[in-house]
């Protein structure tokens, strides 16, 4: 449920999907939702899939393309403006204290964390910004975001491509459902080669409460 402050906001979003200029504005919500902006993009790529589904693969490789450049901008607040821009930006959207957790899970989980957080409901500018944060080696920042915006977005395009208009009941009902299982799946999969890789001197509860200290 959007919150009712949010609603003129939402609704001004999902009016873009009818605008002459729609990829454009597809491209400008992807990038700003992905470091500050409140509202997922999801329903307007829905919605423009929709309306034209033999563009729908196009219309999700810009709303990808876009977030991750919008991820990077989220990594240069969270590196380099934290303490003048992203501190409060986090505060404004709600998020400042969810920022220690973030904190530990991505400490814990680095790779895991950011395909987790770009394929899933979780707030992915949350951990764009903690990934600049803690200085997360910009190249792995790049392939999980890609990896997982993709993961979503593409699939939504592709459904809408080979399917049409009648995809949208099925993927308003289970997308989100198998999304979320599949990349549980390869979170696990991380973590597992992780903790097989990792030093025995060190254990992710001690790391966790390194990450979380003020």
């Amino acid at each position: 449920m959007i919150m009712k402050p949010l609603r003129g906001l939402y609704n001004w979003t999902m009016e873009k999907a009818a605008h002459p200029h729609a990829q454009g504005w597809l491209a400008f919500f992807c990038f700003v939702e992905a470091s500050f902006f409140p509202i997922p993009p999801h329903p307007l790529l829905g919605l423009m899939c929709l309306a034209e589904p033999k563009k729908a693969v196009r219309f999700a490789a810009i709303a990808t393309l876009s977030s991750v450049a919008g991820a990077l901008f989220g990594y240069a607040i969270g590196w380099g403006l934290y303490d003048t821009v992203g501190k409060q930006m986090l505060e404004m959207l709600g998020l400042a204290a969810s920022f220690p957790a973030a904190q530990c899970t991505f400490e814990e989980y680095g790779v895991a964390a950011v395909i987790f957080a770009a394929a899933t409901p979780v707030p992915f500018k949350l951990l764009t910004i903690t990934a600049g944060f803690m200085e997360m080696a910009l190249v792995p920042f790049i392939l999980a975001s890609l990896a997982g915006r993709a993961l979503i977005f593409m699939t939504v395009g592709i459904l809408f491509r080979v399917f049409g208009a009648p995809i949208k009941r099925v993927i308003d009902e289970y997308l989100g459902t198998v999304t979320t299982l599949f990349v549980v799946l390869v979170v696990g999969g991380f973590v597992a080669l992780t903790q097989l890789a990792s030093d025995e001197g060190e254990t992710p509860e001690a790391t966790c409460a390194a990450a979380s200290a003020p």
